[in-house]
């Protein structure tokens, strides 16, 4: 089961641009779907995107779409998250999790492994 390290968060100001990276280790992310997720203070865990483990499929929450892009690179057993025109709304803790053969799906208890989040902070 691959081991999975999210990183490039940070504090940025409205309008600006973050790279969230989803690094895998011990073994190939490459047969997973993978997923990013966020959990503001005080609020339930939601789905950001997802891409299919064929990487042909990408699928994003609405409050996102057009924003952000997710991508990834087998060859670097890696997943990134593009997040472009970030707003205040965006500030929360980063995940991305990892679904073995996965289709790509936005519910949460599909993905089984899990990294341990990096901090978005987005100033308005």
């Amino acid at each position: 089961q691959v081991q999975l390290v999210e990183s490039g968060g940070g504090l940025v100001q409205a309008g600006g641009s973050l790279r969230l990276s989803c690094v895998a280790s011990g073994g190939t992310v490459r047969n997973y779907a993978v997923g990013w997720f966020r959990q503001a203070p005080g609020k339930e865990r939601e789905f950001v995107a997802t891409i299919n483990w064929t990487g042909r499929n990408q699928y994003y929450a609405d409050s996102v779409k057009g924003r952000f892009t997710i991508s990834r690179d087998n060859a670097e057993n890696a997943v990134y998250l593009q997040m472009n025109s970030l707003k205040p709304e965006d500030t929360a803790v980063y995940y991305c999790a990892a679904d073995l053969l996965g289709s790509g799906t936005a519910r949460s208890y599909e993905y089984e492994t899990w990294g341990q989040g990096t901090q978005v902070t987005v100033s308005s």
